[in-house]
Order: C-alpha cells, then structure tokens, then sequence
C-alpha cells in the first residue's frame, strides 16, 4: 500500500466520483461487519472504473492517507471529531471532486446535508434505537435518539436511503423516511476459498461467537447459555472472535461463571483463521441486541455452520431462516434451548448447516456493488423521482419465518 503525506493538497478526480463518509474503516480496532460492507461496496465501485474515497477516523499506527484496493482512504479526527474533520476536508477541497455523497449513518451521520450540495445517498445498517441506552449514559443516549429519530430524517429529507435489511428499511419508515425512498441492498457473502489445509468440524461439541467485544453484541448471554448446557455435555467449548474495550467484562463473565477451561477469547484474527474456526465451530451463537443484517451469520453459513440468534434483533430474521438455516429465540431461556438441540442433534445441526450453505450463496458482493450502484447513478443523473426503487436483492425464496 502506498502512503500519502498527511496534509495532501487537493486532488482533481474524473467525473463519477464517490466520497463514503464513515466514521472508521476495517483497520480500525472497532471496525465490525459495518466497515466490511463499506469497503466492499467501495472496492467494487472502484472496479469498476470510478474514483472512490473513503473519509474516515484516523488511529495509532495507520496513515493518514493511502490507497488500498483501488479506494483512495483518508482518516482524520476521532470517534466523535471525524465529523468536523470531514466538513473541514470538504470545505478545504482536500477530498476532492465527487458526484454523489454517501453518508454512513452509524446512530449519528455526518450531517453532510448541511455541507454539500452533491446528491446524497444514506447508509443505515440498522436504527439504534435499543442500543443508544446500552452504550452511553442516559441524557447522552436521548440527545443521540433524538438526532437520529428526530433531527437526521428532516435533514435527509431529500436523499435517497440505502438499508441492509427490510427490518431497517421498515425502522426507517418509522422515523419519518418514505419506505419508497429506501432501496433494500443486502451484504454479500465472499465465495468460500479453500483453505490451506482441509477442516474438520471439533470432536468436541463447540460453539463459536464472532463479533465487535462490546456491550450490544451481548456475548454474556452466549456465556450464561454454554454455563447452563455444560452440565449436559461436559466437552462443550466456546470460541470468541473479537476484539475491543468489553473484553474485560467478558473475562470477569468467564470467571464468575466458572468456565475459565471451557472459554477462549482469541482476540482478533486473520481471515484464514476465522475461516478455520467457523469451519470447524458445530454452531455459531449470535446474542446480539440488534444487527441490521448480521454479516457473520453469513461467513458461518458459507461455511455450512447454523446460527442461533434472537428473533427481535432486527435483520438476523432474514440472514438467519428460522427452523430451516438456523434458530431463532425470544429470550435467553429459548436461546438456551435452541443451543442446546443444535448441540445435541447432530442430524438437525447438518440439516441446518447444509441449507445455511445453499442460502450463503444466494447473496454475492458483485450482486451488492451492482445494486448500490444502481442507487448511486440514480441519485447522482436524477433520471428517476426521488421515491422509484430500485431492484437491490435477490430473488425471494425462503424468507425467514416468525
């Protein structure tokens, strides 16, 4: 990867242009399926022959600017700064010439509205109405409700929305955003590769989490769960993929729960070790509060590994087939139990895992980066009104049950 000068003047770009506005990237240490998504999208958009640059939060040990894959990044600021950073970079001419905005809004956007005249396009993964609540303290999470709810659809008005999930396009639509304004672009799924050397599912019952380590992804609840099913099968095992700042909570769960030889946190991992561990893992546990699509769900199923999520966590209804890809509860008891039949039933856990493969491969990025663009050329020519939706999934089969 090449590195630019930190202060790199104003760059002329081709017409076609498109500037992604997301607060971090997948370098970032709390990068997540969300930043996946973006990159993907944007390398595929830079394939195809357009200039694509990516604004987002700068941290330890990246450069300030690069291009990776096509895509020219930029990082500056921080968690909460990267959003005057941006309106300082455009002001200033520093992201150079773009035809179209996307603005990812993650709870907060980058009210590009107030600062760009370009046509915009917004991104919502999924609405963060539960999690506000979970992660900050409480006038914080109502100030950070209201912009989302209140503030950002009338800023965003005359945009059009981009949402990962019908769940959030239908969230969307709560918040005041025209359902016909919302084109629904699902995530892909990566071709599954074959690994190095060939993996064999554990000889022991195994369960593994994969996800951002903070308090939304709610992995105590995989713990409790393994803690109540461990009397039952002696060799259980759990696996957690992820790293960041919950990680010692997670550890004093471990304890409390006595399951110090029973529970690995690996921390962060290469894609060829995820790979290995989703491969060889009987069951990926998926307690999260809310997803907008659920990204894992997806890498484990192309591996021919069923999910057992909660049903109310928005789109892991439609990443996760209830009773034909996976399982969905209601509440930790149900969650529990599900667990435990996938564990114990090794003629439901191929059922589930086989059917998981065949769905994984339905949803493809080439699929993905073809949809968005479609939104993208619509918004920046203004051929179509405003509210004309765009085809942006595949074709209906097997939607999830509820």
């Amino acid at each position: 990867m090449k590195a630019h000068p930190a202060h790199d003047p104003p760059a002329a770009a081709p017409e076609g242009g498109v500037l992604f506005l997301n607060w971090r990237d997948t370098t970032h240490p709390e990068g997540g399926g969300s930043e996946v998504y973006v990159e993907r999208v944007a390398a595929g958009l830079a394939a195809q022959g357009r200039p694509v640059t990516l604004f987002c939060a700068a941290h330890p040990g990246a450069p300030a600017s690069e291009r990776v894959g096509g895509i020219r990044v930029v990082r500056r600021g921080g968690r909460l700064t990267v959003y005057l950073h941006a309106w300082w970079a455009h002001l200033t001419g520093r992201l150079g010439r773009h035809d179209v905005v996307v603005d990812v809004q993650n709870g907060l956007p980058f009210f590009s509205a107030l600062w760009c005249r370009r046509p915009l396009v917004v991104l919502v993964h999924h609405v963060h109405r539960e999690q506000w609540r979970v992660v900050l303290p409480p006038l914080q999470a109502r100030v950070g409700w209201w912009i989302e709810s209140r503030l950002a659809p009338r800023l965003y008005r005359q945009a059009r929305y981009v949402a990962v999930s019908e769940a959030t396009r239908r969230e969307l639509a709560t918040l005041g955003v025209p359902p016909a304004a919302i084109a629904v672009v699902h995530n892909g799924t990566a071709v599954a590769a074959g690994l190095a050397e060939p993996v064999g599912r554990t000889p022991h019952p195994s369960v593994c989490v994969l996800g951002r380590l903070v308090p939304h992804k709610r992995v105590e609840l995989a713990l409790e769960a393994a803690a109540r099913i461990r009397p039952h099968l002696p060799g259980l095992r759990v696996v957690v993929v992820g790293q960041g700042y919950w990680e010692p909570r997670l550890r004093e769960a471990v304890d409390r729960l006595g399951l110090q030889d029973a529970v690995e946190l690996l921390g962060w991992v290469d894609e060829e070790a995820k790979r290995r561990v989703l491969a060889s893992s009987w069951v990926l546990a998926m307690p999260s509060l809310k997803e907008g699509w659920g990204l894992a769900v997806l890498e484990a199923a192309a591996a021919g590994t069923p999910t057992v999520a909660f049903r109310a966590a928005g789109g892991l209804r439609e990443s996760v087939l209830h009773g034909a890809t996976g399982l969905l509860a209601d509440d930790l008891e149900e969650f529990t139990r599900h667990l435990a039949w996938v564990l114990l039933n090794r003629h439901l856990r191929e059922r589930l895992g086989e059917a998981a493969r065949a769905h994984a491969a339905r949803y493809t990025w080439p699929q993905t980066v073809a949809a968005f663009a479609a939104v993208l050329d619509d918004a920046a020519t203004e051929d179509r009104p405003a509210g004309t939706e765009v085809p942006a999934e595949p074709p209906a089969a097997g939607r999830a049950t509820a």
